[in-house]
């Protein structure tokens, strides 16, 4: 029984894992990551300095079909 728990906790928090990916609500966290891998020197952008770049990066440019 503690077993099947245990596959079925792993199984939901992979979902969650999943999910959050899927609709960027890890972006900083990922974005953090891969800045202490690739730019240790360098300093991260706050939480907040990050949200107003990706806004500014999704919203600026060119935004119509055709």
């Amino acid at each position: 029984m503690r077993r099947v728990l245990r596959r079925l906790r792993a199984h939901a928090a992979a979902l969650w894992r999943g999910l959050r990916t899927a609709c960027g609500d890890d972006a900083y966290e990922r974005y953090c990551a891969h800045r202490a891998a690739r730019h240790a020197p360098e300093p991260a952008l706050s939480r907040r300095a990050f949200y107003e770049e990706s806004q500014r990066r999704k919203w600026s440019g060119v935004s119509r079909c055709c």
